[in-house]
């Protein structure tokens, strides 16, 4: 009776979440450059398994494996919830957006893979496909919060005599007709796990591997990458997992009603 308490639960509790994650892309519909996340599950009874291997000190330790690397000798699964569902990760859908045209020199726009980089005052370095940048007092190529653009020798940075200011295909930031420096473009071995930072900046993880540079990079100027959120396919997941929640939350009741006749039926007698 409770194992349908907590398998009801957990599917309340993945859908709430699948809602945040569809919540926060539709609030990110109109952000430049924005690649929106899509939330997986795992079966509960998944994370159970687990395997004796002897280790160097010859003593035998328990270790959890991944079920598709579970050999079938030497299994053992503790417990049983086939059922219950749990939340297991979200990835990043690397689809790209619409190029819209801005007619401004500095607005980026990356053909193709691959992430600008910034850096922050302390040195910390963020990777994001928005690339509307601007000019600040010093001269340097910026994002609207402030960060860096980096470039392959590091920060871009325009003369505060510049004439004209353009950047080519190429990358290269061209001013009063001579090469200022070239926008750095990075790609990962699976920019899937790449983790939200918040203001549409990522960093890297174990699983997205490390910042690798993008040799060729094809850059438009003037124009920026649109988000790659559709209204019409997130409302229909919102609807879906807003009705799974229902149906969980109707399943949790009728256990819980079930739960309540045993205990007075088994109180009486």
């Amino acid at each position: 009776m409770h194992r349908g308490i907590y398998e009801a639960a957990s599917g309340m509790l993945v859908q709430e979440t699948h809602l945040d994650v569809i919540t926060h892309n539709l609030a990110n519909v109109d952000t430049p450059g924005y690649k929106r996340r899509i939330s997986a599950t795992s079966d509960f009874s998944a994370l159970l398994d687990r395997i004796e291997k002897v280790s160097e000190d010859t003593e035998t330790k328990l270790t959890t494996v991944l079920p598709a690397d579970m050999p079938f000798k030497g299994r053992e699964v503790i417990g049983s919830v086939a059922l219950a569902a749990i939340f297991s990760e979200d990835v990043m859908d690397t689809f790209p957006g619409v190029l819209k045209s801005t007619e401004s020199q500095l607005d980026m726009a990356i053909d193709g893979k691959g992430f600008f980089a910034l850096q922050d005052e302390n040195g910390e370095t963020y990777y994001t496909r928005e690339g509307n940048f601007v000019l600040d007092n010093n001269g340097n190529i910026v994002n609207p919060n402030g960060l860096q653009l980096q470039g392959e020798g590091g920060a871009l940075t325009v003369a505060a005599n510049a004439r004209s200011l353009e950047v080519n295909h190429a990358g290269q930031i061209i001013v009063n007709g001579e090469v200022a420096g070239r926008v750095a473009v990075f790609n990962f071995e699976r920019p899937t796990y790449l983790r939200q930072h918040g203001k549409n900046l990522l960093t890297p993880t174990e699983q997205s591997g490390e910042a690798e540079q993008v040799e060729n990079a094809r850059i438009w100027s003037g124009m920026l990458e649109a988000s790659n959120v559709e209204v019409v396919t997130e409302m229909a997941r919102m609807i879906e997992a807003q009705r799974i929640y229902e149906g969980a939350s109707k399943a949790l009741m009728t256990h819980d009603e079930q739960t309540s006749k045993l205990i007075t039926s088994f109180s009486r007698g």
